[in-house]
């Protein structure tokens, strides 16, 4: 089924990605470039050098699934990474595609739960 939500862990690539890459030219920047996991469940996100494209790569059950976006107008705001790639939260993601500014948004504190380790 298709589904993403604020479970999953979501991972920016952190360089424009060539937007004519599929399944297995994304899944080899995630090898090759990141050096993390595939297979556990975890969203890459890829943006274009203009900033109109964004594509999601997930692992579900089975398979991959590609998430893919156009904007007719307008650009998607690219958060500053420091790296090669950075974790976003899913409000960020959803922003992000929504076209709402990323900078200068002040986050309240929520409670978390203890942290083990």
């Amino acid at each position: 089924m298709f589904s993403l939500g604020s479970s999953h862990r979501y991972y920016l690539y952190g360089e424009p990605t060539d937007m004519r890459k599929s399944f297995d030219g994304l899944t080899g920047l995630v090898c090759s470039k990141l050096h993390l996991p595939l297979t556990t469940g975890q969203v890459f996100v890829f943006l274009n050098k203009r900033g109109d494209r964004v594509k999601l790569l997930h692992w579900e059950a089975g398979g991959f699934v590609l998430y893919y976006k156009r904007l007719e107008q307008g650009v998607l705001e690219r958060p500053r990474l420091v790296g090669k790639a950075a974790r976003i939260s899913w409000p960020q993601l959803v922003m992000m595609v929504e076209g709402i500014r990323l900078e200068g948004l002040q986050k309240t504190i929520r409670y978390e739960g203890k942290k083990v380790g």
